[in-house]
């Protein structure tokens, strides 16, 4: 069940946008500091994984090996098949590591994504506080 629920969050982020396929548009996020979480199918090539892990070297950019392999990656996706991909959403990366079977192992990463998923909440409601003022004046 929880294995279907961490699939299922994958493709609800596919559908929103939240989330890049494949190893050239994951370095194009990486590169611009946009991936929340870097995924890494369990079977992937090493190749990939050395790129993987160049990718978010000297970053804040988390990087997790799933326990699906590249084909149950890309069905949930869409795909025929899929070794890499980056979440771009914070509450969806934060989402995804909570529902993974494994979720025990990634304390100190759900800790960091709970601090992010704070800042963001933050800031959003210090933007939404600044366009009242602006429209209505501060009181």
């Amino acid at each position: 069940m929880q294995r279907d629920k961490s699939l299922g969050l994958l493709s609800i982020s596919r559908k929103g946008g939240n989330i890049v396929l494949g190893e050239e548009q994951v370095g194009a996020q990486a590169r611009a500091s946009r991936a929340r979480l870097v995924l890494l199918a369990s079977d992937a090539g090493g190749h990939t994984v050395r790129r993987a892990k160049s990718f978010v070297a000297g970053t804040a950019q988390p990087l997790i090996t799933l326990p699906y392999t590249k084909d149950e990656l890309g069905d949930a996706l869409g795909t025929t098949s899929c070794a890499i991909a980056a979440i771009t959403d914070v509450r969806l990366a934060q989402a995804f590591v909570k529902t993974l079977p494994d979720a025990r192992e990634h304390t100190e990463l759900l800790q960091e994504l709970d601090t992010r998923v704070k800042r963001v909440e933050q800031r959003r409601a210090e933007e939404k506080a600044h366009r009242r003022n602006v429209r209505y004046g501060k009181k």
